[in-house]
């Protein structure tokens, strides 16, 4: 199989019909062995029902169907498990994404060596409510990544297919798979202007809380790459710099009080008097609190059951 094209959707019953027509005519004139895997995220506007009719016309059509809506990043994971091509594209269902783009992301995984191509819709037809917001996040997410996209969250994507078969996507974390890739040692990412089209059908998903999530997925992903299987580096780490401080402010405050009570001879103030002395308090509490967490988190992922899997690229002799 050279090509698994991975459709994830929601109510999208009206496109799918001019997708598949689409797809198919750019595919079949490329003279490859294809496949379309079509995802329904939960839809409740007979969309299934048009994904059947369409692999019954079609045998390249294959389709999958959650019981509910668990979003793009479980239907993206379950289109890259079933994907048997050599090149898996991802692309919306809503016909923004253009298929005749599929010739050259293919090319440029299959001859140009990228391991991953992201689409950069470049000229949007989105409106600003939706743009503004993606411009921020594209902005925050290449600093703290320092994958260098202009458009992270484009649905139209190549990966080869030691990509997607060696990394998990979940909750929402779709948006940052050229991060989890880059993270998984996959260094060869690149970039390609793609069209965008108007959408014909339905209505956009998008909305404040996914561009909020979206940023709290960041802080998630950015912490599990670092400290997921070494959090005592982390809470340890904080718990033992709160510790310190603590101990010494308290110190601070005890040898403020010796030193009026036996150099100086004189009334010493109360150590409780002292606001210091309770801010030193604090933060020794909080310091052992951090610490214990980090502990028993350490504890957690070393009897995780992926705590020794690594990804082996090749071997030789075995």
């Amino acid at each position: 199989m050279d090509i698994s094209i991975v459709v994830p959707l929601v109510n999208e019953r009206e496109s799918l019909p001019h997708l598949v027509e689409w797809l198919h005519r750019v595919l079949v004139t490329m003279g490859v062995q294809y496949e379309i895997i079509l995802v329904d995220d939960g839809s409740s506007d007979g969309s299934w029902e048009e994904i059947q009719r369409l692999a019954r016309e079609n045998g390249r059509v294959k389709g999958i169907r959650f019981g509910r809506n668990y979003g793009k990043s479980p239907a993206l994971n379950e289109g890259f498990i079933a994907a048997q091509g050599e090149v898996v594209i991802t692309m919306d269902a809503d016909l923004q994404d253009d298929p005749e783009e599929v010739p050259e992301l293919y090319r440029m995984i299959t001859k140009d060596g990228f391991d991953l191509v992201s689409g950069w819709k470049k000229k949007r037809y989105d409106p600003l409510t939706k743009t503004i917001p993606t411009k921020l996040f594209n902005w925050t997410t290449r600093k703290v990544s320092g994958v260098y996209l202009h458009d992270f969250n484009c649905g139209l994507k190549a990966y080869r297919k030691a990509v997607v078969k060696n990394i998990e996507v979940f909750g929402e974390m779709h948006r940052y798979i050229p991060f989890i890739a880059k993270k998984e040692g996959f260094h060869r990412i690149g970039e390609k202007v793609v069209k965008h089209h108007p959408r014909k059908f339905g209505h956009t998903k998008f909305g404040l809380s996914r561009f909020i999530n979206g940023f709290l997925d960041l802080l998630t992903i950015t912490f599990i790459f670092r400290f997921g299987k070494k959090p005592m580096h982390f809470f340890g780490g904080l718990g033992t710099i709160m510790f310190v401080v603590g101990f010494f402010s308290a110190a601070w405050v005890i040898g403020e009080k010796l030193w009026h009570s036996l150099v100086m001879d004189e009334a010493a103030p109360r150590v409780t008097s002292s606001g210091l002395f309770f801010v030193a308090l604090t933060a020794m509490v909080i310091g052992v609190q951090l610490f214990t967490a980090g502990f028993v988190a350490d504890l957690v992922s070393r009897n995780g059951a992926d705590r020794n899997r690594y990804r082996v690229s090749e071997r030789v002799g075995l």
